[in-house]
């Protein structure tokens, strides 16, 4: 192999790993060595006989695996941004990805490439697959400093789109550093990989730690519940399980609909591993109970969000009370505040701002945006409220109603009520965030419609998934007479919630 420059850490440390398995995926079972190559190849290719790309944004549609990684690793050796695409969005949603991201290399898996490519030439952009990449020959890379940014990823905010949000590679060696010391992360773990490669939790959490630890990650297409345990309950060398609360509600379905014999594997199973982590949506009390009596395990729960990395966390070692979400992690700042900004002590609500080297650098093109994020001095403001009490958070919920958590996934209100407006049946409507044991917070929606229009659950549903992502999408719908709304016109929205909870 040529010389091949860099200074991000990341590929640093796997090249002193050479001969570990870094990943096992529907390819089989890789090294960092392989994965050092592959991602040279690719990275040489997008270069394509330029010096370096220079931050120019690609991107990528891949499914989880070891190309996504060779993928995501060739765009950072090549000096580019990494915009990772959701393999479940429908077309407008990847081309605002690639239009808002200003992308000009467009990746894509063979068989996902029919989804992208017509996108990508309708806008005169680059198209490469997999294949072409991978099969490149490797050649001297630039050296790519710390201080560029390195990945975009498209987050709900208060606003009616997604958001860019931006990490430098110093911002993200900061996250990962961070987490790994609080986890304690060593080249012995092996964690089995469930959740999507285009969130943070994902690429965060569950693939650049366990690559930063010389650790092995095992990625799974999608996530199955009896695939799941399955591989849990064999004896193969499994050290930590990552999900989100409404995979853990499932796990648990799985179970107690499983023969008592075969309930008794999977619990042993789940016995032999040395961490379970439950992150990105609120957990209940209810199933951390029922988790801890099949499991042996308190979940421990951590919160975190796009723009900070992870920010608190219950402790690895010590107990963990339901509801809590710890202390912060290492390197990270974090106080709470009143409307006014004042900082405020134990037992009294207020909202959490974070500061410190994993906050993120910008929302990408949104100037004033990166502005009221932030404080004068320096401090991002999360729009979560909580309590703390002898060191210890409490998360109590969003200071936004239109921010919706379900499935571990952050979604915008405003955003979907955008796109129900455009159905021809709906003059106004309202989104809202429905409290759900399984999925944190269910979609719902509140339908006024035009006169003489009617429209179902099941209509709405298969229209919208056209136009949204799937986790966007509503479960739940209530077709109004009127919207309630303030002398302002504005639409009162715990109101609509309590209508939500009235039969119908």
């Amino acid at each position: 192999m040529p010389d091949l420059a860099t200074t991000l850490p990341l590929i640093a440390r796997a090249e002193a790993q050479r001969d570990r398995t870094a990943i096992v995926g529907p390819e089989g079972a890789l090294t960092y060595g392989d994965l050092l190559d592959a991602s040279a190849r690719v990275a040489t290719a997008l270069l394509a006989g330029r010096d370096d790309l220079a931050e120019a944004r690609v991107a990528y549609l891949v499914p989880p695996g070891f190309h996504h990684i060779a993928v995501q690793w060739g765009i950072w050796r090549a000096g580019g941004v990494a915009v990772p695409l959701c393999v479940s969005h429908p077309a407008p949603e990847l081309a605002y990805a690639i239009d808002d991201a200003q992308a000009s290399i467009v990746v894509a898996d063979t068989a996902l490439a029919p989804r992208v490519d017509p996108l990508a030439r309708e806008r005169g952009l680059r198209v490469c697959t997999t294949v072409d990449l991978l099969n490149a020959a490797a050649s001297p890379l630039p050296a790519v400093a710390a201080e560029r940014r390195a990945m975009i990823l498209y987050t709900s905010g208060t606003t009616s789109r997604p958001k860019g949000v931006v990490t430098t590679h110093a911002t993200l060696a900061a996250q990962i550093a961070s987490v790994v010391a609080a986890w304690e992360w060593s080249p012995s773990d092996h964690v089995l990989h469930v959740l999507p490669l285009h969130h943070l939790h994902g690429i965060l959490n569950l693939l650049c730690c366990p690559l930063w630890a010389g650790a092995t990650c095992e990625l799974q297409a999608g996530f199955d519940a009896a695939v799941v345990w399955r591989r849990i309950a064999a004896a193969a060398g499994l050290t930590l399980f990552m999900a989100v609360p409404t995979m853990y509600a499932r796990l648990l379905a799985a179970w107690q609909a499983a023969p008592a014999a075969e309930q008794r594997r999977w619990s042993a199973g789940c016995r032999r591993l040395r961490l379970m982590v439950s992150g990105s949506a609120a957990l209940s009390t209810a199933l951390l109970d029922a988790w801890r009596d099949l499991s042996g395990h308190t979940l421990l729960e951590r919160y975190g969000m796009t723009e900070i990395g992870m920010g608190l966390g219950a402790p690895l070692r010590g107990e963990r009370a339901a509801g809590c979400v710890g202390v912060p992690f290492p390197g990270v700042d974090v106080r709470l505040v009143d409307d006014a900004g004042r900082v405020l002590g134990d037992d009294t609500p207020g909202e959490i701002q974070i500061r410190g080297p994993t906050v993120f650098h910008e929302y990408w093109r949104r100037p004033e945006a990166t502005t009221t994020a932030f404080t004068p001095d320096g401090w991002f403001k999360t729009g979560d409220v909580a309590t703390r009490g002898n060191g210890v958070y409490r998360i109590l919920g969003r200071a936004s109603v239109d921010i919706i958590k379900t499935g571990g996934y952050k979604v915008s209100a405003l955003e979907i009520e955008d796109v129900l407006r455009q159905h021809p049946a709906v003059a106004d409507c309202a989104v809202v965030g429905v409290a759900d044991d399984e999925w944190g917070q269910r979609v719902g929606a509140a339908l006024l419609l035009q006169a003489g229009a009617h429209l179902d659950l099941a209509s709405l549903r298969a229209w919208a998934k056209e136009r949204l992502a799937p986790y966007k999408v509503p479960t739940l719908v209530r077709v109004v007479g009127e919207l309630p709304r303030n002398p302002m016109g504005k639409v009162l929205k715990d109101a609509v919630v309590k209508a939500f909870a009235q039969p119908e």
